[in-house]
């Protein structure tokens, strides 16, 4: 099976295709548009600007898409799209490439949820042998999902079965990351930055709240913590060389408090995987202490980041999710898509 994905769920245009062949993907190509530098003047994504760079580029992306994966779109068996959740502006940009396409070919929809598309990143290629490391039959998977806008741990029952176990009461892993960084005056994208930066500096050298630590539910928050550097910073006068610190700190108080949550809902639940998915999940910190925590204490537990470019909102793992609705034959008529901004995963 070929799919062709299509992504636009934020600021960054995204189109794959992707093969599935002898059990493995084959991604035959990954057209890859990010809008940073528009939006880095702004201090965030701008959802109007967003939206027309998107149109702007998702015409010249499709035929580069389909040039280097030396196709033609009839050979395409389904379209994917991200359908939410997401910026509305920006999702419709896709959803209606996507309907276009599905209607002229003649060819399935699968709506995707973009969360969905990041637990699956896992099941893409990690090396040049097209070969992936996630197990057979991998369920069930427990998945962490953190990103900018979620944080939350999924049960993975089977494909396409999911329960949400807890969640953010308030902003996300990331959205805390971009908000510091923000306040420490490093710039945007904020939380790379930062986590660059909190490599300089050390981790023991401000004692910031975890909130949640000890709750027995499996639900984060982390808007006092963001709400404490601040407090901090509008009290005492920090300086250049402090700044090291003060990231690696707010870093590893994050860090600190992912990890607790995700070994507790290891021991409530029997499972064979943990999956690490999101932009987050390219924090080197967070994919290096979890997976020794891991095999500490749940050395039984299959532990799986996806590659760090697989980590960011793209099409990949759109295409990915996608195959196996396709399999179910799972489709939508190109009449009824639609995009969702808010579509929860379970």
């Amino acid at each position: 099976m070929i799919l062709l994905a299509i992504e636009t769920s934020c600021d960054e245009t995204s189109i794959a295709v992707l093969e599935r062949k002898r059990e493995q993907f084959i991604l035959r190509s990954h057209f890859l548009a990010s809008q940073i530098s528009t939006h880095a003047k702004y201090g965030g994504v701008v959802p109007e600007v967003a939206a027309r760079m998107h149109v702007e580029v998702i015409t010249p992306g499709l035929n580069a898409a389909i040039k280097q994966a030396k196709l033609s779109l009839k050979d395409i068996d389904a379209v994917a799209v991200t359908a939410g959740p997401g910026l509305i502006t920006s999702l419709l940009i896709s959803i209606e490439a996507a309907r276009t396409l599905a209607w002229s070919l003649k060819k399935p929809l699968v709506a995707v949820n973009h969360l969905e598309g990041h637990l699956y990143a896992n099941w893409l290629p990690n090396d040049k042998n097209h070969q992936s490391t996630i197990q057979k039959n991998p369920f069930p998977a427990l998945g962490l999902i953190v990103s900018g806008g979620h944080t939350e741990l999924v049960l993975m029952t089977k494909h396409g079965k999911y329960k949400k176990l807890g969640q953010t009461r308030d902003d996300a892993a990331g959205e805390a990351f971009d908000k510091v960084a923000k306040l420490m005056g490093l710039g945007y994208p904020g939380g790379p930055i930062l986590s660059k930066l909190a490599t300089k500096g050390d981790p023991e050298s401000y004692n910031w709240p975890r909130p949640m630590l000890n709750s027995q539910n499996l639900d984060f928050s982390f808007a006092g913590l963001k709400t404490a550097v601040r407090y901090y910073l509008d009290t005492h006068k920090v300086t250049k060389k402090q700044l090291p610190d003060l990231a690696a700190s707010f870093e590893q108080a994050v860090v600190d408090v992912l990890i607790h949550k995700t070994l507790r809902a290891l021991k409530q639940h029997k499972v064979k995987t943990l999956l690490l998915a999101g932009g987050v999940a390219a924090n080197t910190k967070l994919r290096h202490e979890l997976g020794k925590a891991v095999s500490k204490r749940h050395p039984q537990v299959n532990y799986l980041q996806p590659n760090l470019k697989y980590c960011t909102d793209n099409a990949a793992m759109i295409a990915a999710a996608g195959y196996w609705h396709a399999k179910k034959k799972n489709f939508t008529p190109w009449q009824k898509l639609d995009a969702d901004p808010n579509w929860e995963l379970a």
